[in-house]
Order: C-alpha cells, then sequence, then structure tokens
C-alpha cells in the first residue's frame, strides 16, 4: 500500500515511474476523505490544486528532473499562509480569511515538488497542548480517538499518524511539534530558532515560534528539513548560515557520543514512561555512546517563565487583528469602539482571550519590571544552563511529555493542568534550541515519546541520534489499528 512506504520510497518509485504523482495524490485525497471524519485532523480539503500540482510534477519527472520531494504530497499546518487557500489559524477571526501569497516555507516545498493536499486542524493561534480550542472542533488521536492527539499541531500529528499524508508541516512554540508527535507516536523536528523561515506563518510568540516537520521517521524528516531549513531576506530573525545535508549525516556514528540524562526531567516522571526512556537510552550505550547525569537547575521556572513571556508577545502580535482590514467582523457595530470590543469578543475563543488579558497585563505600567522583564532574566539563566550542559554533552535526551494522550475534556477546564503538558518541551523554545520526539514504546497502548535536545544548529547530530534509533528499533513503524 503506498501509503505505508517512507518518502525515500515513495520517491524512488515516482523516480523509476513506478506510480505517478497524480496516482499518489489521488490515494491519500481518498483515505483523508475515508478516515478523516473520525479525525477532524483535516480542515480545508485542496483536492483540485493537488491533482493540478501532481500533474505538474510528473511533466516534470517525464522530463528527466529528479528531487527527493518532487511529486510528493504533503499536509500544512493551518498557520502557514497558503495562495488563494484558507488560512484559517484555527480561529473564527480568520475563518474567511483566503491568504494572497505563501510563507515561504510553502514556497520552498512547492519549488521542490511537493504536493499540498490540503490544510490541518491546530489550537487557535496555536494556543493549546491538546488541540481542543480549534474553532473548527477537537482533533482525536488515532491510536484512540477518544484520547487528544497533543497541541498545537496535533491535526498535523493526527494526519501523519493515520497515514493521511507522507509527511506535514508544523510549528513549535513551547512543544507544539514534539509533544503531538510524542502523543500520536511519529517523528517530531523542531529546529533550532532562525534555522527554517518565519515569513508567512502567523505570528503566536515571535521570539519562540519555529516551523518544523512531523513524519514516520528521522530519515524522512530530514529529507523534508533540507527545503525547509535555510536564510530568508524576509524574515529578520532568519539566521545566514549554511545548512548541511541532514540525509548524508545520518549514519554519522554514535561511538563516543554523549548524552546527557536531565536530572529534572525525571523527577516525578509516570513510572513506566521513566522505564521507557531508560530502555531507550540502554539502546544507545549498546551503540557505544556514552550517558552522563546532568542538571538544569533553572529548568523546572520553565512553565511560569514562559506562560508569562508568550502572552506577553501574544498580546501584542494579535492586536492587528481588529476587525477592520481583514477577518471576523461583527454585525451592525455601532461605533468604533463597539467594532472593536465585539469583533474581537466574538472572533477568539477561551484561550486566545485568556492569553491577550495575561499578555497585556504583564506588559501594563507597574507590572512590566515584576513579571515581564524578571521573566526575561530567568529565561537567561534558563539559556546558561543549557549552555553549560553541553560543555559536558553532545545532546541531551529525557522524555518529551509527562504522560501518554489523556481523555478529550479532561483538563480543558483547567488551564494550570494544561499548561504543565508542556513542561520537558518549553525550556529548548526559551532558549531557541533544536529537538526532536521519536516513539520509543507505548503506555497502555498508546505512545510515548523520547525527546533529544542539542545545542543550536546541531539538527544534523539529533536526526542522526533519532535515525540510529529507529534501524534499531520498531517503535516508529507502528500504525495504528483501522489505519494500517
Amino acid at each position: 500500500m503506498l501509503h505505508t512506504l517512507s518518502v525515500g520510497e515513495l520517491a524512488r518509485r515516482l523516480a523509476a515511474r513506478e506510480i505517478s504523482s497524480v496516482e499518489l495524490a489521488r490515494h491519500f485525497l481518498a483515505r483523508i476523505e475515508r478516515l478523516n471524519p473520525s479525525l477532524n485532523a483535516v480542515i480545508t480539503l485542496t483536492a483540485d490544486q493537488a491533482l493540478e500540482a501532481a500533474r505538474a510534477a510528473d511533466r516534470r519527472l517525464a522530463a528527466g528532473e529528479r528531487g527527493r520531494l518532487l511529486g510528493i504530497p504533503l499536509i500544512h499546518k493551518d498557520i502557514f499562509c497558503t495562495e488563494g487557500v484558507r488560512t484559517s489559524c484555527g480561529s473564527r477571526m480568520l475563518d474567511n480569511f483566503i491568504s494572497p501569497y505563501d510563507a515561504t516555507i510553502v514556497a520552498k516545498l512547492k519549488g521542490a515538488g511537493t504536493v499540498m493536499l490540503g490544510k490541518s486542524n491546530m489550537d487557535e493561534f496555536a494556543m493549546g497542548s491538546s488541540n481542543e480550542t480549534s474553532y473548527y472542533g477537537p482533533v482525536r488521536n488515532p491510536w484512540d480517538t477518544t484520547k487528544v492527539p497533543g497541541g498545537s499541531s496535533g491535526g498535523s500529528s493526527a494526519a501523519s499518524a493515520a497515514r493521511l499524508a507522507p509527511f506535514t508541516t508544523g510549528t513549535d512554540t513551547g512543544g507544539s511539534i514534539r509533544q503531538p508527535a510524542a502523543l500520536t507516536g511519529v517523528t517530531g523536528v523542531k529546529p533550532t530558532y532562525g534555522r527554517v523561515s518565519r515569513y508567512g506563518m502567523i505570528a503566536f510568540a515571535s521570539s519562540l515560534d519555529q516551523a518544523g516537520v512531523l513524519a514516520r521517521s528521522a530519515e524522512d524528516a530530514a529529507v523534508v528539513l533540507e527545503v525547509m531549513a535555510g536564510f530568508d531576506p524576509k524574515d529578520s530573525t532568519s539566521v545566514d548560515t549554511p545548512v548541511p545535508d541532514y540525509s548524508a549525516a545520518l549514519d554519522a556514528p554514535l561511538k563516543g557520543l554523549k548524552i546527557g540524562i536531565l536530572r529534572e526531567f525525571f523527577d516525578g516522571l509516570e513510572s513506566r514512561n521513566a522505564a521507557l526512556i531508560r530502555d531507550a537510552l540502554e539502546v544507545y550505550t549498546a551503540m557505544g555512546a556514552e550517558t552522563i547525569e546532568v542538571s538544569l537547575p533553572h529548568l523546572p521556572l520553565s512553565v511560569p517563565t514562559y506562560y508569562v513571556v508568550a502572552p506577553a508577545e501574544c498580546s501584542s502580535n494579535l492586536s492587528r487583528f481588529d476587525g477592520v482590514r481583514y477577518g471576523y467582523r461583527c454585525d451592525q457595530p455601532k461605533d468604533l469602539l463597539d467594532l472593536y470590543e465585539r469583533s474581537r469578543g466574538e472572533g477568539f475563543g477561551p484561550e486566545v482571550k485568556r492569553r491577550i488579558m495575561t499578555g497585556t497585563y504583564v506588559l501594563s505600567a507597574g507590572y512590566f519590571d515584576a513579571y515581564y522583564l524578571k521573566a526575561q532574566k530567568v529565561r537567561r539563566l534558563i539559556t546558561d544552563d543549557f549552555r553549560k550542559a553541553f560543555e559536558k554533552v553532545d545532546l541531551l535526551v529525557g522524555p518529551t511529555t509527562p504522560t501518554p494522550a489523556f481523555a478529550i475534556g479532561a483538563k480543558v477546564d483547567d488551564p494550570v493542568t494544561m499548561y504543565l503538558n508542556d513542561i520537558y518541551t518549553i525550556g529548548a523554545n526559551l532558549a531557541g534550541l533544536p529537538g526532536i520526539s521519536a516513539p520509543c514504546g507505548f503506555v497502555d497502548e498508546l505512545p510515548v515519546g523520547m525527546q533529544l535536545i542539542g545545542p543550536h544548529f546541531s539538527e544534523a547530530r539529533l536526526l542522526s541520534a533519532a535515525h540510529h534509533y529507529q534501524r534499531a528499533t520498531d517503535w516508529h513503524r507502528k500504525t495504528p489499528g483501522g489505519y494500517q
């Protein structure tokens, strides 16, 4: 079956003309039509555009052109602007917004010959840890449709896990690629801040947001990240540094690699989750890696720090949605103030309003120094902890999430408990570091993820470490029942 093949295997078959891109697109479009109603992972299907792009890819292939993504289908998270296609960000505020341009990563992947099948559901404006805050309803985990898939890239991760596309795109502000990847049993990569352009990605927290990829394996993710990454003059936060050949680096030997075990990540971790991470570390040891326990003393402060910094930036970024220029506008406003108040009150959901209010408060006169400035100082301490750790080790390893997927509705009324789901992922965002989550086992028949974090611009080493682990295990090959 075509949906069981890796990106590399599909590319080889396309190049050999054993299958066509049109055939491939139709196969995945049919799977979405059949399987998506039970998941709610895809909210916009672009069948006509997909078939047109597939025909163009077939013409390029027939002319002898070759590319590792030429003719390969994908699904974009609905936070990336896509020319001529609705870009809603999971919000009523942008339900009617048709983007006039492509985000840089959309343009890059389109130039490589990929075929966009549609846009995936997400937490509203990427604010959430469970994909329950979307205007279009919650996404369901294909391993158990009563459970959440994680957020905010839960639509992308669920689509990847259910094999609705060979790979999907996502964004990670506080763990929103790695956390859903762990809860749905796929591989999720968050690159270094500035490695992938943010141009055309609707902003939540500008100093934290980073685009990335969700795929079956580190090998597939490496192929995609090579295309996505690179300097973009349209993005002032983009870093002008060469992009390595991630695929070529996958087989770099692990012997002598120093892996740091994060002491703080195991404090209070559920015992069965901890056992799976310890088992994964034994696999690395058997392959010649050395494990060293390290401590990041300020890391436990990452959650409160994040929930000051991120809402502050969200308050600023979302001020543009006022009902005047584009997006949702209330009916028959009495005056300008009524237009602002009702458009924003009706257009935003509860979680977005909560974060805007929090962010406005911490930035207000009299509270800026007490909250926002102090949070930025703690952020520096957390970054310094990581820097000191990487003087001793090459990578850090720990769990991606404290528990497997939880029930839909279980935490939606308790924001603080919900926020703690990102306790192991937020630190990397505050420090701008790259991270990857890879499947490492199951608890109660639900997938569990192992997280690898590296120094800035160490994506090649992270992908290689995950790839070696996946060659030695088969957790990443598991597919949820009913989606094989």
